[in-house]
């Protein structure tokens, strides 16, 4: 099993399309497709403004960093901070985004509509990944260990690791207490 390692760091700044903040794009996936179906990014919010539109993609989104933001969703404003769960979206629906105070920094996990079923949620330390998955990474916010099967891994902080490797071996969070890093999945 080949496990892939993403630093937040060593990739470049994309400013927005509208000009509210700027993008790094961690994955692109698949890399040897014509477009990708699942896209994972950490965005810096700046300033109140609308999100950009993705017609055709599930988005799903938590903040890092920062006090928080309120979005302007369908189904009424909701205020999102880094303790709070991930909330899912249509790409097209690109929600008035208000700053609650000050900058974020931002995890986005974008799905094409019809490639899977796609999760983000926080982990917690004791947790283990072991159903089949067609996608799977953690995002570190923080240094952390990874069990790989009988392999523990260490993740620097703001890195993405991940696998698309379906017969991958259970993944585990060694961690104690509430650790600040997000699982992800994609699954048929």
């Amino acid at each position: 099993m080949t496990l892939h390692r993403v630093a937040l760091h060593d990739l470049p700044r994309r400013p927005w399309r509208n000009g509210g903040g700027s993008t790094r794009e961690l994955l692109a996936w698949p890399a040897a497709a014509p477009h990708w179906r699942l896209r994972v990014s950490v965005a810096e919010i700046d300033r109140d403004g609308p999100f950009s539109p993705f017609p055709g993609v599930e988005r799903r989104f938590a903040v890092l960093r920062g006090e928080g933001v309120r979005l302007d969703l369908p189904g009424g404003w909701v205020t999102v901070t880094p303790a709070d769960d991930a909330v899912a979206f249509d790409g097209e629906d690109a929600p008035a985004c208000e700053l609650l105070e000050g900058p974020t920094l931002d995890l986005n996990l974008m799905v094409q509509r019809g490639a899977g079923e796609a999760r983000l949620w926080r982990a917690a330390g004791g947790e283990t990944i072991d159903t089949p998955t067609r996608w799977r990474g953690l995002f570190a916010g923080a240094p952390l260990r990874l069990v790989v099967g009988d392999v523990t891994e260490p993740v620097a902080a703001d890195t993405l690791v991940w696998s698309d490797d379906a017969s991958s071996p259970p993944w585990q969070l060694r961690q104690a207490g509430r650790t600040p890093a997000w699982w992800m999945t994609l699954t048929d």
